[in-house]
């Protein structure tokens, strides 16, 4: 079985997570600068097989998009084209800074480590694809 990938788009660092081969939970795997996402991207494709891509979507709290998505949807389309054979699918991600920031505290983070701007965005890829996959997994039963 082949590994999701889910991406916290954002507009300096992109957050990234990954399942594991069977699917059944999901892992930081690192935070890249944006303008770098494309380069990382074919560097780990290259050497893992990915199902399908999970992008974060931005809303707000009245279901309407939020500002980030003006540069998410440029995003996507470019990922839809240079890899047309893997599905790229959004998964909201409202109130997944806010859980990674509470898993941080949980986690017994100092407050130093805590305010590691690129651990939040890896921790909310991972909330973004553990959320993606319960989902996937509440329709297939």
């Amino acid at each position: 079985m082949a590994r999701l990938l889910a991406i916290d788009y954002g507009k300096k660092r992109t957050g990234i997570a990954v399942s594991d081969p069977l699917q059944i939970i999901a892992n930081g795997l690192t935070t890249v600068e944006t303008n770098a996402i494309f380069d990382f991207l074919q560097d780990y494709l290259e050497k893992e097989k990915v199902e399908t891509i999970v992008v974060g979507l931005p809303k707000q709290m009245n279901n309407e998009a939020s500002e980030n998505m003006k540069r998410i949807e440029p995003f996507v389309n470019r990922l839809r084209k240079i890899y047309p054979a893997i599905p790229v699918q959004y998964y909201d991600e409202r109130f997944s800074s806010k859980m990674a920031h509470q898993a941080m505290l949980d986690g017994g983070l100092k407050k130093k480590d805590r305010q590691n701007k690129a651990l939040v965005d890896e921790i909310s890829a991972t909330i973004i694809l553990q959320g993606y996959m319960e989902s996937k997994r509440a329709f297939d039963i």
